[in-house]
């Protein structure tokens, strides 16, 4: 198989991840198609959380290693003030809410990548090895394909954020736990899941890849993702909205692997800061700045022990 020649990436990559678009707008009373006035108002609440970057990079983070992950739909503009901090952008290329991966704007989707100019494509998708024949997976392999080939065809970095839901029996072998589903099967059906991937000529430069609690899990899978010839390919961590201390663990196991080399992290970062806001309890200032030590906080705990 004849690799992309300019696959992976090699700086260091701390995303704050704010791509979430149906939930997010529910916060704001939005179910549905938005009113204009509606869209506006999720589109100042994506702005508040993004100047906490702002604020964070200010106070001498350096931008270059920063990254902001948001839709086109409501951060067009936070793209685009992104580039002129000198930020990495990345831009969600899923339709929302999915079960299965589906192109946001169909065919026009390399359009819109092109539109916004961001550094990354990013899509989640939500795939598990041992699912059966029905479930969609030969669907989304033959998607992800198309969008694989796009990046790589038209210099935009490809970041992959895999997710591995449970099986029924799988999780039934664990007792229902789902901690235990994590930790005892999670890891090597993800190693699978890449495997899969590769095999199918699928390319990220970057994984987004969920937590593990074993420093021998997190190698295993950045070996995974690093296995023939991809020497440049690299791994994130992403935060799946646990609370600080889940994330922290996560990030200790990981930050020493060789092949890390950051992570994305959202709701983890902003969430409880803006609800808080939405309640009236906190001020605007005060929610930025709390945004922006939050952020800043992950990245110390993963220098702490990279």
């Amino acid at each position: 198989m004849v690799l992309p020649p300019d696959l992976g990436y090699d700086d260091k990559l701390y995303v704050l991840a704010l791509d979430h678009r149906s939930s997010f707008a529910k916060l704001f009373g939005v179910d549905g198609e938005a009113s204009p006035e509606d869209h506006d108002r999720v589109v100042e609440g994506k702005r508040l959380i993004f100047d906490g970057m702002v604020v964070a990079a200010e106070a001498g983070e350096d931008p270059a290693l920063m990254g902001v992950l948001v839709d086109e739909q409501y951060g067009a503009e936070i793209l685009a003030a992104a580039r002129r901090h000198g930020l990495r952008t990345a831009v969600p290329v899923e339709r929302s809410g999915q079960a299965l991966f589906a192109f946001e704007y169909g065919e026009a989707f390399g359009e819109h990548i092109e539109r916004v100019d961001a550094d990354f494509a990013k899509v989640l998708v939500r795939y598990n090895p041992d699912a059966p024949k029905t479930s969609g997976n030969d669907e989304q392999v033959a998607r992800l394909k198309r969008l694989s080939d796009w990046c790589h065809d038209n210099r935009r970095k490809f970041l992959f954020e895999l997710l591995v839901p449970a099986e029924d029996d799988q999780l039934a072998a664990v007792d229902g736990e789902v901690d235990r589903y994590d930790a005892e099967l999670r890891p090597e059906l993800m190693r699978r899941a890449i495997e899969e991937f590769q095999q199918a000529g699928i390319e990220a430069d970057v994984w987004k890849i969920e937590g593990v609690e074993q420093h021998a899990d997190a190698v295993m899978l950045a070996e995974q993702t690093r296995r023939g010839g991809r020497a440049r390919v690299k791994c994130v961590l992403l935060g799946r909205g646990a609370d600080d201390a889940r994330v922290d663990a996560w990030l200790r196991a990981a930050a020493p692997v060789d092949g890390f080399i950051g992570f994305a992290i959202g709701r983890s970062v902003w969430s409880d800061v803006l609800e808080a806001f939405l309640a009236g309890d906190v001020a605007r200032e005060e929610a930025v700045a709390r945004i922006a030590a939050n952020y800043t906080r992950f990245i110390e705990v993963y220098r702490e022990v990279e």
